[in-house]
């Protein structure tokens, strides 16, 4: 059993990392948050320190460290917000504990290359949560495409429309200093599972950019993508809208409809495995997207 503890944990993703951290048969002995509307960790662990401030938390950690090292915690789970990422990261590795961050590891590809330089000093690992890469339709794309080895470029579309209502202009999720903005903030997994299926960037075109969505063309090693992310429920299908559904993703490879609306519930406790493993996904496998996020957004 790892010893686990987690910052960002009153936010919307905790909970799967929550269940994650139960599911694999671990324990979580620290929490820390600003907002303390936190009762549900008692849905998952009865005896977990809680901190709304973070110098506090990180007294307690490094304190368990050097007096308690039955109690020290192997990993830190970190689901702060975006801009925190970095920090929080850094504050892992000082412990001598792992980090497993969500998406995106951080905002900008300069800030890997130093984290890459602790990982050496400590021996420490930085794991992130690129859960598209276990989703089992996605797994099977792969497979067909790498059978495939045709040397074709195909033709991609990809949407992703996730309604979001006002509150999220206000919060931390509004302010692109903070969340990176649509492209990183709800692209991320995507921008990484397109590079992961089909081969580096070689090109990249925005066609709009606003505050709620974004458009644009991808060139990449084997395929010409054309996305589209919006948080906006207006740019939902008629389709969706009928039967009340919030959440819109399609993709489509050579106008070949591919299905991956469902089989989310689980993806966290499926990386956390492969992590607890040392099969996890690393700053290496992050840079890619997070550089192509980056220069969507100052572009």
């Amino acid at each position: 059993m790892k010893n686990f503890a987690i910052t960002g944990v009153a936010g919307y993703i905790a909970p799967r990392h929550l269940q994650a951290i139960k599911d694999t048969g671990n324990n979580l002995v620290a929490a820390c948050d600003s907002h303390d509307s936190v009762g549900i960790l008692d849905r998952y662990f009865q005896d977990v320190s809680f901190f709304t401030e973070f110098e506090r938390f990180d007294r307690h950690l490094e304190k368990l460290r050097r007096n308690s090292p039955e109690n020290a915690i192997d990993y830190l789970t970190i689901c702060s917000p975006n801009n925190l990422h970095d920090a929080h990261i850094r504050l892992a590795l000082r412990l001598g504990a792992d980090a497993i961050c969500e998406k995106p590891l951080v905002l900008n590809p300069w800030n890997l290359d130093q984290l890459q330089e602790i990982e050496n000093e400590t021996g420490k690992k930085v794991y992130t949560i690129l859960q598209l890469r276990t989703h089992s339709s996605i797994l099977e794309l792969k497979d067909k495409i790498e059978n495939e080895k045709s040397g074709k470029k195909y033709n991609i579309n990809l949407s992703y429309i996730t309604s979001r209502g006002p509150w999220y202009r206000y919060s931390w999720k509004g302010d692109e200093s903070k969340s990176g903005g649509v492209g990183t903030n709800i692209g991320i997994h995507f921008f990484d599972m397109l590079i992961w299926l089909f081969g580096k960037v070689k090109d990249y075109n925005v066609l709009l950019k606003q505050p709620g969505k974004m458009k644009g063309e991808l060139k990449l090693e084997n395929a010409n993508v054309n996305w589209f992310l919006s948080i906006d429920k207006n740019d939902l299908p008629q389709s969706a809208k009928n039967v009340g559904q919030p959440t819109y993703r399609s993709i489509t490879i050579d106008d070949e409809e591919i299905e991956f609306s469902g089989g989310f519930t689980d993806l966290h406790t499926k990386v956390y495995q492969e992590t607890l493993a040392g099969r996890g996904f690393t700053i290496e496998d992050a840079r890619p997207a997070i550089e192509l996020a980056h220069n969507i957004r100052i572009s």
